[in-house]
Formats: C-alpha cells, structure tokens, sequence
C-alpha cells in the first residue's frame, strides 16, 4: 500500500518534473533515486522502516513510464511510436521472467538483503549508460526552440486528458489483478505449491511481451492499409480489448494449463494496448508536455486501481474468484467505449 500510495501520488508531479527538467536529466533523477531506495531496503530492520523505503521507491517508480513516453515522442515520429513503444515495454515482461529465479538464487545463496543491494546498484549502472549515451536528436531540439510550453491549466482543462485518465481507469487495474492475484488464485482456486507457481507462472509474461511489440504491429498494419493514425491506434486497442475478455472463460475452464493459457491472452492483449496507450500523448501534444499528460492520467488510474483491488478482495471473501475474473474481462470494453466515444480523446481523423 505505502508503495501504490506513493506511486499513484507522485505521478501527477513526474510528469511535469521531467517535462520542465529535460528528458536526460529528468529520467536521470527518477533513477536516481530509484537506485538509492532500492539499496536502502536493505537497511530495513521492521515492517515500519521497510513500508518508509517502499514508499520512497514508489515516489521513484512514478518516473519510468511518463519518461518512457517523453523518450518516444522525441525520437520517433507518429506512425512508429506505437511499435516502439511496445519494443520498450517488452523489457518488463522479460524483467518478470527473469526476476523470480535471479532474486530467488540471490535471497538463498546470500540472504534477503542481498537482492536489494544487486537491483539497486543494477540501476546506477543503467544511470551510468543513460548519461552517456541519451541525447535529443536535432528535430526534438527544433521542435523544443519553436514549441511553448504547455501550461498545467491548460493540460486539466483538456477533453483528452480527462478521457485519456478515464480509460486507464479502466484498463490499468487488470493488469494489476494479474500482477498481483493470480498467482495467489493458481495457489487457493487451483491448488498449486509455491514450487508449482514459480514454475508456471511466468508464463502469461513471457506471452504478454510477445504481445507488446504485437500491438505496435498492428497499430502498424492498419496504418499501411491506408488508415489514419486516429483509427489505427483505436483499431488496435479494441482488439486487445477483445483480447482481455479471455479471462472470463480462464475461471471457468476445468483444465488449469488452459486456464493459464486464457490469462496469457488477456495479458497480451493488455500490453498491446498499452503499446498504442504509450503513443497517444505525442498524437495530441507537442513532446515537451507529454511526460505531464500521462503522469496525470496514471495518477488518476492509480487511484482507480486501489479502489478496484480493493473491489477484487472483497469479491474474492464474499464469493469467490469467479466475478472477480468476470470484472476484469469486461472492465476493457468500457476502456474500448470510452476510446470511440468521448470527444477529444484522439488524434483528430
């Protein structure tokens, strides 16, 4: 909670910071601080201390993704973001493949405390490369000259940026249900071990960064089929849309191997959306205020997400997990909804 809680908060003040601050240099202080915090876990001696060094990494964390978008907006030009975006985001389902066995090894062969100094000194390396290597390329640094600066007032009074919120309100919480309860699902509902988690669950991650870059694809295909950007990047994310009802019949079916294989799907298509979610700030705004567009819209769907988890535990306790999985099948195609029909949300056709 203390690290959603920071997460969510900070995010309506990244953004800005990044945008006023440079992407180099803004990126550069997230991770930065990132780091440090990951390191200081390893400090932790209670619950008390180890929920203040969460929350500090929370305030950390809140950096990536408007970054991420800011970098995106400034190197790629509107028809490639979406692929480009969903090559980056492929990096974190490979880190959740990869994180489970790593830091397992490392909390048995070195203690718990261990894992925390690897990640953290893991980050100033990335640090170190990052300020080496990032530079704007010559059009962002024309387009930053000849640009004013998108005022905050200005970014609350927009029609996108409150339709843009409002769909992550609803796509954002079904990948924190995956993140965060389906393994506990496969252990209640479906009776696996730890062991038998650790060997299975990685799974739908490894399929949902498969489908990230598959829905910078898409957005691609249809924008070679003579589409506009508008339509293309609406096109794809209601196929992932569709994609993400898999996990209604996923608590339905008797087979546990199928069941995993649906959830797979509904990640994938969850990814893949966000591949075209990532491009649409720099659809509508100019790069030096994109950063601030999706920090504000992830600040209103953390907030979202806390109340539907919040939702899901007490479906869970009540009934079972079945409605839960129900919810967050259908919960996308009111994000579909909202992406065909509030005025303001894309690209003008």
């Amino acid at each position: 909670f203390a690290f959603m809680l920071a997460y969510t908060l900070m995010n309506g003040v990244s953004g800005i910071l990044i945008d006023r601050l440079g992407t180099r240099a803004g990126y550069a202080l997230f991770v930065g601080w990132w780091s440090l915090c990951a390191l200081l876990h390893s400090l932790a001696r209670g619950p008390l201390s180890l929920g203040v060094f969460r929350f500090l990494l929370g305030l950390g964390e809140a950096g990536n993704w408007p970054g991420a978008v800011k970098v995106v907006a400034e190197w790629f030009p509107a028809e490639e973001r979406s692929l480009a975006s969903g090559i980056f985001n492929s990096g974190s389902a490979a880190g959740a493949i990869l994180a489970p066995p790593v830091i397992a090894f490392m909390l048995l062969r070195y203690g718990w405390r261990s894992s925390f100094v690897v990640v953290g000194c893991l980050g100033f390396v990335w640090l170190a490369v990052w300020l080496r290597l990032y530079r704007l390329p010559e059009r962002a640094v024309t387009e930053a000259a000849v640009s004013r600066p998108v005022k905050l007032c200005q970014l609350l009074k927009s029609r996108f940026v409150w339709s843009f919120t409002l769909s992550k309100i609803f796509m954002d919480p079904a990948w924190y249900f995956y993140t965060f309860w389906f393994p506990e699902y496969l252990n209640h509902s479906r009776h696996f071990s730890i062991a038998s988690i650790g060997r299975y669950a990685w799974i739908p991650f490894l399929v949902a960064g498969a489908g990230s870059a598959g829905g910078g694809l898409i957005a691609k295909a249809f924008l070679i089929c003579g589409m506009s950007v508008g339509s293309a990047r609406k096109s794809a994310v209601s196929i992932a849309a569709l994609m993400m009802t898999m996990a209604i019949p996923a608590v339905l079916v008797d087979s546990s191997a199928t069941s995993i294989a649906f959830v797979s799907v509904a990640m994938a298509g969850y990814t893949a959306g966000l591949a075209n979610m990532l491009a649409m700030p720099a659809d509508v705004f100019p790069a030096q205020a994109v950063a601030s567009v999706y920090g504000l819209a992830s600040m209103g769907a953390g907030f979202g997400g806390m109340i539907f988890m919040l939702l899901t535990g007490w479906l869970v306790d009540r009934y079972s997990y079945v409605p839960a999985f129900l919810v967050f099948g259908l919960i996308p195609m009111v994000w579909c909804l909202v992406l065909w029909t509030l005025p303001g949300w894309v690209p003008q056709d």
